[in-house]
């Protein structure tokens, strides 16, 4: 995933490149397009009808946004409005697509899916929180007795519950949690989650969470499933599909990373950059990658077929 700024986009010798323009000589930069999955454009970018020819046949999601370059998938403030281009070419896998649709009519296969979202959320953060030493240091350890507590009754309740908003009111109890415990951490202990609130810490989480959804749009654009198939967020909410799949790896990154620079006063855009290099290093698009795939082919007809002609 690319985002651009200040630069225009062109092709040149088969290749799509970038040109930022320097005060003593020009720069170009090479695209690799076999191997990303969108590119953001921001302020100041222009594009080539050539470069774009070459970023359609490639699968390449094309999208133009305001400043802050926050990819988000549905209405808010214009200046953070994204507008999508997506390649007119339909060749992209039909048996992720297929598979999912093989469960999502039947509400129980459907509470099925949604727990197994759930249950990889834990699994993420105690994965990435056991890893990262950076997060250690700042308090966010999964040995802590609080979030130890709070992350044995996600599971239970999540086993137990019996609909979609079950799993709702126990994912936000979590957050609840996951929130009081980062205010304590960062000295924010009068935080309150607003998403129009001004303050620095509500800020980033809006921000995280944009780029989160970007992630798990760019996933699911690639196996060809579309945002409509929700399992949790509601089946006539735009986008909702996006939502559920960004909430496996909010609250292992986004969430303590928006709080800890709060704390230390950091800009926009070093937010952003930590947020996306935590996205890198603890491999979240590849993790949601397997996730969905998983879910997807559990039930796909092929794959059952194939298991039992092995076995």
């Amino acid at each position: 995933m690319y985002y651009l700024e200040y630069c225009r986009v062109m092709q040149k010798d088969g290749r799509v490149l970038y040109l930022a323009e320097q005060k003593k000589e020009n720069q170009y930069f090479n695209i690799p397009i076999a191997n990303t999955t969108v590119l953001l454009l921001g302020n100041g970018t222009s594009i080539t009808q050539a470069a774009m020819r070459m970023l359609a046949q490639a699968g390449v999601l094309v999208g133009f946004s305001g400043g802050g370059g926050t990819p988000l998938y549905m209405a808010n403030e214009t200046e953070q409005l994204v507008e999508w281009f997506t390649p007119q070419s339909e060749y992209r896998p039909t048996e992720y697509l297929q598979g999912w649709m093989s469960f999502w009519f039947d509400d129980s296969k459907r509470l099925k899916a949604a727990k197994q979202l759930q249950d990889a959320r834990i699994k993420y953060l105690y994965q990435v929180w056991q890893k990262d030493k950076d997060l250690k240091v700042e308090g966010f350890n999964v040995e802590e007795p609080i979030i130890r507590n709070a992350l044995d009754k996600f599971i239970s309740r999540t086993a137990l519950a019996s609909k979609p908003s079950e799993l709702m009111l126990t994912e936000a109890q979590l957050t609840k949690v996951l929130y009081k415990h980062a205010g304590h951490n960062t000295f924010n202990k009068d935080f309150k989650r607003q998403h129009q609130s001004t303050d620095i810490a509500n800020d980033f989480l809006n921000h995280g969470n944009y780029l989160a959804y970007g992630l798990a749009a760019s996933c699911l654009w690639v196996l060809g499933i579309p945002h409509g198939f929700a399992v949790m967020h509601g089946k006539t909410r735009r986008g909702a599909l996006v939502f559920d799949i960004a909430d496996m790896i909010k609250d292992a990154i986004v969430l303590p990373w928006a709080f800890i620079c709060a704390k230390e006063g950091a800009t926009e855009q070093e937010f952003r950059q930590q947020v996306l290099q935590k996205f890198t290093e603890h491999k979240a698009l590849d993790f949601m990658f397997d996730q969905v795939k998983s879910i997807a082919l559990a039930t796909h007809p092929d794959v059952e077929k194939k298991r039992s002609d092995k076995s």
